[in-house]
C-alpha cells in the first residue's frame, strides 16, 4: 500500500468467491464510490468463468462517471496467485449449490422441523458447516503460507464457525466476520424513536448500542440517542403495536421472503428485557422449535416467512441473466451506496479513519465475560490503523446466556466433527440443537443426519462416505 496525503493507493485485495453475483457486486459498488482508496482486486473462484465475468463487470464499475476511485480487477487461477502479497482478503463463498441447501432447509421438514433460513443454526446450519469448514481449513492454510499479515474479512455463513475455523488452523490470523443484521435493528430503533418522539434522526449510526451475543443471535443491553435511554421508549412502543408489529412502507412481511414485522424481537424483549438484534428469521432458528417455528402457520402468526430455496434458485437465474447483461454492456451498473460497512472498515484498518462497529472475533479478551474465551462472539470493536480493539461488552443475563450456551457448545462439536469426520458428534449436535432438542427420537436423528449427509456428499471429504 502507498499512502498519499489522506489517501491509500495500490491496495491489493484478494476476493475468494470472486464469481459472486451478490456480495461481490455490492463490494464493487462501495469500492467505486470510495474516493480515498484505490488498487487491485484479484478475483478467485472455483467457477473460473464467473470470476472472469466479474472481472469485466468490476472494471466496468470503475469506468462509470459516478465512480470516485479506480480499481483494476484481475482473475487468479489458484489461491497462491490470489493471496501472495495481498493487503486484505475477502471471503464470500457459497458452499455447494442451492441443491445442497435445498436438502439442508427442507429435508428436516418431514419430521416437522422447520427452518426460516437454514444457514447458521438448526440442522441446516450444522450440515452446511460440514461442507464449508473443510474449505476454510484450506483457505486458512493458504493465508498462513502466502499472506500471513493480511487482514481477512469473512462474509460467509455459518459466520461463527467459519471465523472459528480460521483461527483454529492459523491462530495468528488477523480475521474477523462482518454481518449487517445489527444495522437493521439500529434502523428499527431509529424509526421507533422518530415516531415516539416526533424527531428526525439522520443516520442509524446515531443510535449508540452495546452489542453482545453470537452471530445472528445478537442482543443490545444498552441503546441511546443523544441522552435518551431508548429502552423505555422501545418498551412503551411494543405495548402499543405488539399484535400488529412494525412494518414500514412496502416491506410488508407477507410479500417478502426477507421482511418481518419484528414481532419475534418484541416478544423476546418482553421475555428477557434485552433488545434482540437480528432479523426475526434468524432469531427464530436459535430458539426452541416450539417457540416460533413449530409450523409455517406459527411463522405466519409471528409475521415472518420461511424462505424457500426454490426462491433462491429463481433469484440466481435472474442474477445470472443480469451478469450476462452487465458483461455484454446491455445493462449499465447503477452505483448507489449499499449501506454495508466493509469498505469503511478497510479504510479504518488503513489508518484513514477510526470507527466502532460490530464484529465477529474470538472471545480471547473476554469481551463477553461469561462466555468461554474459545467462543467466537459478536460485540463492538474499535477499528483503527492495522488494529481491532474489542470493546468489553459485559455479561449476558443468565436467561439469555442459557439460550446462547447450547449454540456455543454446538460450535465446538461441529468444528471437531468437520475436522475428524466423526458422525457421533453430528448426532450430538443435532440432539442439542434447540430446534430439535426433545422433538425427535434417537433413530430419527440418526436417519436424518445420514440422509442429509448423503444429500451433500459430493461436497464433503471422502471420509464421510463411510457413514452412509
Amino acid at each position: 500500500m502507498k499512502y498519499q496525503e489522506d489517501c491509500v493507493k495500490d491496495i491489493t485485495i484478494a476476493y475468494i468467491g470472486g464469481g459472486s453475483r451478490g456480495w461481490a457486486w455490492s463490494f464493487m459498488t462501495d469500492l467505486a464510490l470510495e474516493p480515498k482508496l484505490s488498487g487491485t482486486i484479484r478475483l478467485y473462484d472455483i467457477d473460473q468463468e464467473a470470476a472472469e465475468n466479474n472481472k469485466i463487470i468490476g472494471n466496468t464499475f470503475s469506468r462509470q462517471k459516478e465512480a470516485l476511485s479506480q480499481w483494476k480487477y484481475e482473475t487468479a487461477a489458484c489461491l497462491q496467485e490470489a493471496l501472495t502479497g495481498t493487503d486484505f482478503v475477502v471471503i464470500s463463498i457459497l458452499p455447494g449449490t442451492f441443491d445442497e441447501m435445498e436438502a439442508d432447509v427442507h429435508m428436516p421438514e418431514r419430521y416437522g422441523i422447520y427452518q426460516s433460513v437454514g444457514d447458521t443454526a438448526g440442522p441446516g446450519g450444522i450440515i452446511r458447516a460440514l461442507r464449508t469448514l473443510p474449505m476454510f481449513v484450506e483457505i486458512a492454510q493458504a493465508i498462513k503460507a502466502y499472506s500471513p499479515k493480511a487482514w481477512v474479512i469473512n462474509f460467509t455463513n455459518p459466520m461463527t464457525l467459519c471465523v472459528k475455523t480460521l483461527y483454529h488452523i492459523f491462530p495468528e490470523i488477523k480475521a474477523f466476520g462482518c454481518c449487517h443484521e445489527v444495522f437493521g435493528t439500529q434502523h428499527l430503533l431509529k424509526r421507533v424513536v422518530e415516531q415516539e418522539k416526533g424527531i428526525v434522526i439522520e443516520n442509524r449510526n446515531e443510535i449508540f448500542i452495546n452489542v453482545l451475543g453470537i452471530n445472528h443471535f445478537t442482543w443490545f443491553d444498552y441503546a441511546s440517542y443523544k441522552g435518551l435511554d431508548i429502552f423505555p421508549i422501545y418498551k412503551e412502543y411494543i405495548t402499543k403495536v405488539f399484535d400488529a408489529g412494525f412494518e414500514e412502507g412496502d416491506t410488508n412481511w407477507s410479500n417478502s421472503y426477507f421482511a418481518c414485522a419484528h414481532r419475534v424481537k418484541f416478544d423476546l424483549f418482553n421475555k428477557y428485557g434485552l433488545i434482540a438484534a437480528a432479523g426475526d428469521r434468524h432469531l427464530a432458528e436459535f430458539m426452541p422449535g416450539d417457540t416460533y417455528l413449530l409450523s409455517p402457520e406459527s411463522a405466519a402468526h409471528w409475521k415472518f416467512t420461511l424462505t424457500p430455496v426454490s426462491w433462491r434458485k429463481e433469484d440466481l437465474t435472474q442474477r445470472l441473466a443480469k451478469s450476462k447483461r452487465l458483461v455484454s454492456g446491455e445493462e449499465t451498473p447503477n452505483l448507489v451506496p449499499t449501506g454495508e460497512e466493509g469498505i469503511q472498515l478497510i479504510k479504518a484498518l488503513c489508518g484513514l479513519r477510526r470507527m466502532i462497529s460490530n464484529v465477529n472475533i474470538p472471545n480471547t479478551s473476554a469481551q463477553i465475560q461469561n462466555l468461554p474465551k474459545s467462543a467466537v462472539v459478536e460485540t463492538n470493536a474499535v477499528f483503527e490503523r492495522d488494529m481491532i480493539r474489542p470493546i468489553a461488552a459485559g455479561k449476558l443475563p443468565d436467561a439469555v446466556l442459557g439460550l446462547i450456551t447450547p449454540h456455543t457448545d454446538n460450535h465446538e462439536r461441529v468444528l471437531k466433527a468437520a475436522l475428524t469426520h466423526d458422525v457421533t458428534l453430528v448426532y450430538e449436535a443435532f440432539r442439542h440443537d434447540p430446534l430439535i432438542n426433545g422433538r425427535l427420537r434417537e433413530n430419527e436423528i440418526k436417519t436424518l443426519v445420514k440422509d442429509m449427509i448423503s444429500a451433500t456428499i459430493r461436497y464433503l471429504p471422502e471420509e464421510w462416505k463411510a457413514v452412509l
